[in-house]
């Protein structure tokens, strides 16, 4: 693709990844057919390659409008493009690049200003949601049935193992994982004993800055990265094996430090040392030999496998695998590419696309008549749960349990 920006911006790093980015792509609408948002509305600027023409125009200074942000907001950040695209387009960077700019140029509406910021104060801080979540679970009983749905049920969670074994590995807490479902790292703990590795939680780590990131709240963001990386770093020259991310939506963040904060001369090492050292924990387990589990299980599963984890992170089949080398059997799910929806904050600042998308992730999930859906993230977890009546777990609780 040819471009035109300024001199000006061609001057700064960021305008140079731009444009590089840019001229990779070939305009080859292959993205189009891999598209959750497309599919749904059938418009071009609503399709990753559509959105890239925003953003090629808005970098050489024709005028945007709110109208142009929309376009941006809509996508989920899936990735899903990026596993059909043949010149190997890196968009979530170009779509980031985009919003951080257009956010300093559109204005939007007082009332979006305050939703998001009130969704950027809130989710990355475990204690305020925990309080936001307690007082939820505690009314829940008196809720009408759909706002009762969208309240995750108190998870009760035994205390952590604590094995001591020569291998050792640290584990991301997470923000909202850590508070509405804690059962997924405990399960983690008592699974990694198992197979002879120690987890250590690192005092003083929080959020990986996923939230701001994708609010276009990028300092906000790398604070959040500086601090975990505080955090792990003397565990890190201590020489633990990997950090292991229980949550693939926050996997692929951490995993994208290093390019976030090559710039910052402080932490520029450090981060890129941390992207090298982040494991998705499946990626972990099905290293494993997992004879020692002593699992054959036969439980009918329907695996929804997240974006962040197949897209985002390039691990498609790593939990499939995993499942099956188990004796689970993994019902067929079609469209397994396309998002459910939750994507974040997305369900809830793109509430009617996300509702349309896990409207149909949840019929192609229970086509199969499955016992159990499983997933890999956080979000998926309590977005799926919130309309079925079929449980729905992290999979490492299964392997756990």
């Amino acid at each position: 693709m040819q471009t035109s920006l300024p001199q000006s911006l061609l001057n700064t790093r960021v305008g140079q990844h731009a444009d590089q980015i840019l001229r990779s792509c070939v305009h080859c609408g292959f993205c189009t057919a891999t598209c959750p948002t497309y599919q749904l509305l059938g418009d071009e600027l609503d399709s990753p390659r559509g959105r890239i023409y925003l953003i090629k125009q808005f970098l050489e200074g024709e005028p945007v409008s709110r109208l142009s942000m929309r376009h941006l907001d809509r996508c989920l950040t899936c990735r899903a493009c990026e596993s059909t695209c043949p010149s190997g387009v890196q968009y979530a960077q170009l779509l980031d690049i985009g919003r951080e700019l257009m956010e300093k140029t559109v204005q939007r509406p007082t009332w979006q200003r305050i939703w998001r910021r009130s969704l950027s104060w809130l989710f990355p801080h475990p204690k305020r949601f925990a309080w936001l979540l307690k007082t939820g679970q505690w009314l829940r009983p008196v809720f009408p049935t759909v706002l009762k749905r969208k309240v995750p049920v108190r998870q009760t969670v035994s205390a952590r193992v604590s094995g001591t074994h020569r291998r050792k590995m640290l584990i991301l807490e997470g923000c909202v994982q850590s508070v509405a479902t804690p059962a997924t790292n405990a399960a983690a703990a008592r699974v990694l004993d198992r197979l002879g590795i120690s987890l250590i939680s690192p005092a003083g780590q929080g959020c990986c800055g996923a939230v701001d990131q994708h609010l276009a709240r990028p300092e906000s963001a790398r604070a959040f990265m500086r601090r975990n990386i505080d955090a792990w770093w003397p565990h890190i020259e201590q020489g633990i094996d990997s950090i292991i991310v229980s949550a693939s939506g926050c996997g692929v963040l951490v995993k994208e430090y290093g390019h976030l904060l090559e710039n910052d001369a402080r932490y520029a090492d450090k981060a890129a040392r941390v992207s090298r050292l982040a494991r998705d924990l499946s990626e972990v387990i099905a290293a494993e030999d997992l004879s020692a589990l002593q699992i054959n299980s036969d439980l009918a599963i329907a695996y929804q496998a997240p974006c962040t984890l197949q897209h985002g992170q390039n691990l498609p089949g790593s939990v499939e695998q995993i499942l099956s080398r188990l004796g689970f059997r993994l019902t067929q799910v079609m469209d397994s590419h396309l998002c459910c929806g939750s994507a974040g904050t997305y369900s809830i600042l793109q509430a009617k696309m996300s509702a349309q998308l896990l409207h149909n992730k949840l019929q192609n999930l229970l086509a199969g008549d499955p016992e159990m859906i499983v997933t890999a993230n956080v979000g998926c977890q309590l977005h799926l749960q919130s309309a079925t009546d079929v449980p729905v777990k992290h999979w490492i609780e299964l392997l756990a349990d």
